[in-house]
């Protein structure tokens, strides 16, 4: 039997060559990973000004992946409503394919994607680093809801404290565990005053993220806690992740000192922006939820003012008690 003979002689045909950002144009990707910052996150783009310029185009790039997966997942555009979540094991797939791709250095054909092949080309971003963020995509695809505060701080791990990690990475901080770890305690305390901040949003939208023992303990269960007339009782258990919020937020001060100034003053106003929004919810207790808790401009200024003052000092004192989940103890990449 004749086998078939190729339509172009295979000396003509090439293999692509790999390329960090699939060939697109870097100035061009770190334009537009600027744009989705810049519309999905308010507080994490004006802190980023702070970086020197090669540090902050590699942020933008990291975001940008991390804001284009997040979409993905949950069917929505760039961070708004909760869309049509059928498909999603369809497009969680499709992550993963985009991400081995991008880290091979081959073209995506979506602008975030190859802004990921750019900076994990330049910053040394592994498909393993990458995966256990994908992990809490995976997680919420699979309708996770937390029983303990550990499963809480096992999701809060894979959705923050692993970008936490890449950021770090990202910034070439010293290749020391205690700073990663301190890296991944800061994205832990971002996402835990999300949860504060969003949890009745994200209970229209079908998702729980308190355990279920604080619920219990407030009186609270899964279908009643989101219940106008039980936001009392919310408030106080939303004022438990503010408490472990702190925690996290104080022992990740420790690991900004070993950044360079332009890049600890943009940690330590992050940090300090964060905080402050978790601070407001808990200091709204019941009415927390009537609007959303945000950090106006101008308080913004104050914290950048002050994280400059830590900055300049390198003042960060031991936390008096150690956040009871450190980065081992989360690390397992949960459901892969």
């Amino acid at each position: 039997m004749n086998q078939a003979r190729p339509l172009v002689p295979s000396r003509f045909v090439r293999p692509s060559i790999p390329r960090p950002g699939g060939g697109r144009d870097r100035a061009g990707l770190v334009r537009q990973s600027y744009e989705a910052i810049s519309e999905g996150s308010r507080s994490f783009a004006f802190a980023s000004k702070l970086f020197d310029q090669a540090t902050r185009e590699r942020v933008w790039m990291l975001y940008a992946w991390c804001r284009r997966c997040d979409d993905l997942a949950d069917a929505q555009e760039k961070g708004g409503e909760l869309g049509d979540q059928a498909g999603i094991e369809d497009r969680l797939q499709a992550i993963k394919v985009l991400t081995r791709r991008a880290l091979a250095g081959e073209p995506t054909a979506d602008v975030a994607f190859d802004a990921l092949g750019q900076v994990a080309g330049e910053a040394g971003i592994t498909l393993d680093m990458a995966n256990e963020v994908i992990a809490g995509f995976a997680m919420d695809a699979n309708g996770f809801s937390p029983h303990s505060e550990k499963e809480l701080m096992r999701y809060c791990y894979h959705v923050a404290g692993a970008v936490g990690v890449l950021m770090a990475r990202v910034m070439f901080a010293p290749n020391d565990s205690f700073i990663y770890d301190r890296a991944c305690d800061l994205g832990l305390a971002f996402q835990l005053a999300n949860v504060a901040r969003d949890v009745i949003e994200d209970a229209a939208a079908g998702r729980c993220y308190l355990p279920d023992e604080w619920l219990e303990d407030a009186g609270l269960t899964r279908e009643n806690y989101a219940d106008e007339d039980n936001r009392f009782a919310l408030a106080a258990v939303s004022a438990r992740l503010v408490d472990r919020m702190e925690m996290y937020e104080v022992a990740s001060r420790l690991g900004a000192k070993h950044l360079r100034f332009r890049q600890r003053w943009a940690v330590l106003s992050a940090a300090r922006i964060y905080g402050a929004i978790g601070r407001k919810v808990r200091a709204r207790g019941q009415l927390a939820w009537d609007t959303r808790t945000y950090v106006p401009w101008y308080e913004k200024l104050v914290h950048v003012i002050a994280a400059f003052g830590e900055a300049v000092t390198k003042h960060a004192p031991e936390p008096e008690h150690w956040p009871p989940y450190a980065r081992d103890d989360l690390r397992p990449v949960a459901g892969w």
